[in-house]
């Protein structure tokens, strides 16, 4: 059995803590470890169980890498050129498996769920495969809670063998309140929670049936891919040509053999402020807070603080979430509208939309310090062993600071150390390249002057990442 993890998210409904280029997936907000590692991680213990293909946006690609080494986890990571939704999506992965097995089993998760109750999560697996070996297409049916009317719903038909396992009635939209309430006084309905198992080839079969251009633009698509790095790169071309469609609408409705196991392992997708303040602990108030936060007469608030305090007076069922360069303040059943905001900041091309203030790439991180009329101070950490590209700049100059660390400089044909306390000054158009050759992470202050400081005035010549 493969996992296919699907990370390709943006995860708006999050923001401002979860960004476009760092999305909610690659943050730890359930826990110490990330989202994407948890997802990997509560697999330990399931027998037959083979390495991860990761599923991911281009843009994220040294994140993911970095995020499985860090957990010890060597996966196969597939890069889609453009978003094409999930049933192309795990088409690729489905390629991917059968190029190197005869007939997996292909276990799709989404990136960004919660699971609490790891053992009943294991079981409902149990009961899947069998099904799965069977040939049938099987969706993971969460048992509902509450009349929730942020989920699709799935209706059991015939129950099958094993004990939990049911033939699939319909699914149904997502509803009002009213129809949601009937759905879950019923007992026949479960929240449709993305999760699927099947074999790759019975899949596939179903998907040429019913979408036969996913199905061709998506081996198409595979057959082109170049690998690079760590990574395989999907073809552009072939897959752009691909419908949009999510699997649930192009294949588990039109198929005849799906099946639904029924799961009750603590579910959330964590799709909102308000499903997080349900899935956190919470205080003698029931204010859920992370971070530094004084209340004082406030309830039923779900409070993040990032980097500074935040104190409130008098306060109920409020969403107050800081970082470092934004503060959400929303009432807590109205958190849905988040989507909105970030939709009227991409309007105004506002950065607050795509990056956090610190910003990783794959050699370390920096964070801005400081913007003006023509200077910018970042701090920048450089990871043991790492270093940025040999590159130069048009429109500005850089001062380098050492804070800790030491720093190997290549400046124009120069290359040097630098130690704690000391700086270079990298003039308009040197080229020039920054490497950590110590033994600890290397952190210094760079203050940038010129016409234009836009992260586009780079010229690389020389990258060991492969970036253009």
């Amino acid at each position: 059995m493969i996992p296919v993890i699907l990370s390709g998210g943006g995860g708006t409904r999050l923001w401002p803590m979860s960004r476009t280029h760092y999305p909610k997936q690659f943050l730890p907000l359930a826990g110490e470890q990330t989202m994407l590692q948890e997802t990997i991680t509560r697999l330990e213990g399931v027998p037959a169980l083979a390495s991860p293909i990761v599923i991911a946006n281009d843009s994220h690609r040294f994140v993911v890498a970095e995020q499985l080494q860090s957990i010890g986890i060597d996966g196969k990571i597939l890069l889609e050129p453009v978003g094409r939704n999930t049933a192309p999506a795990v088409a690729l992965a489905a390629f991917c498996a059968l190029a190197e097995q005869e007939d997996p089993l292909l276990l799709i998760l989404p990136a960004d769920h919660t699971i609490d109750n790891t053992q009943a999560f294991h079981q409902s697996l149990e009961t899947a495969r069998g099904q799965a070996e069977l040939g049938k297409l099987v969706t993971f049916g969460i048992s509902p809670q509450s009349p929730e009317t942020g989920y699709g719903y799935i209706r059991r038909g015939a129950q099958q063998s094993p004990q939990g396992a049911f033939d699939v009635a319909e699914f149904v939209e997502k509803p009002d309140r009213e129809r949601a309430q009937q759905y879950l006084d019923s007992g026949e309905f479960y929240w449709n929670s993305g999760m699927f198992l099947f074999k790759a080839n019975v899949y596939l079969s179903e998907l040429e049936k019913f979408e036969p251009a996913i199905y061709e633009a998506s081996k198409a698509a595979f057959e082109n891919s170049q690998s690079d790095l760590d990574f395989l790169r999907i073809d552009r071309d072939c897959f752009s040509k691909s419908p949009d469609i999510a699997i649930d609408y192009a294949v588990m409705e039109r198929t005849e053999n799906a099946r639904v196991v029924a799961m009750d392992a603590d579910w959330n997708d964590l799709g909102s402020w308000s499903s997080m303040w349900e899935h956190a602990d919470k205080d003698e108030n029931d204010n859920a807070i992370r971070g530094d936060v004084i209340t004082e007469q406030s309830s039923n608030n779900i409070i993040f603080a990032e980097d500074r305090l935040v104190a409130t007076i008098g306060v109920d069922n409020l969403a107050i979430i800081q970082t470092t360069d934004a503060i959400l303040v929303s009432a807590k059943d109205q958190v849905q509208e988040v989507k909105t905001i970030v939709q009227r900041l991409k309007n105004l091309k506002r950065l607050e939309t795509d990056f956090h203030n610190k910003v990783h790439r794959p050699w370390g991180n920096y964070e801005g310090i400081a913007l003006g009329d023509r200077y910018q101070v970042k701090c920048i950490e450089v990871k043991q062993g790492s270093s940025l590209s040999l590159q130069m700049h048009h429109h500005r100059a850089e001062h380098w600071i050492v804070v800790s660390g030491t720093a190997e400089v290549t400046k124009g044909e120069e290359t040097f150390l630098l130690s704690e306390n000391q700086s270079v000054f990298i003039p308009l158009g040197v080229k020039h390249r920054l490497r950590n050759t110590g033994a600890i992470p290397l952190r210094i202050i760079e203050v940038q002057s010129g016409s234009y400081l836009g992260e586009d005035d780079i010229v690389r010549f020389d990258d060991v990442y492969g970036r253009a």
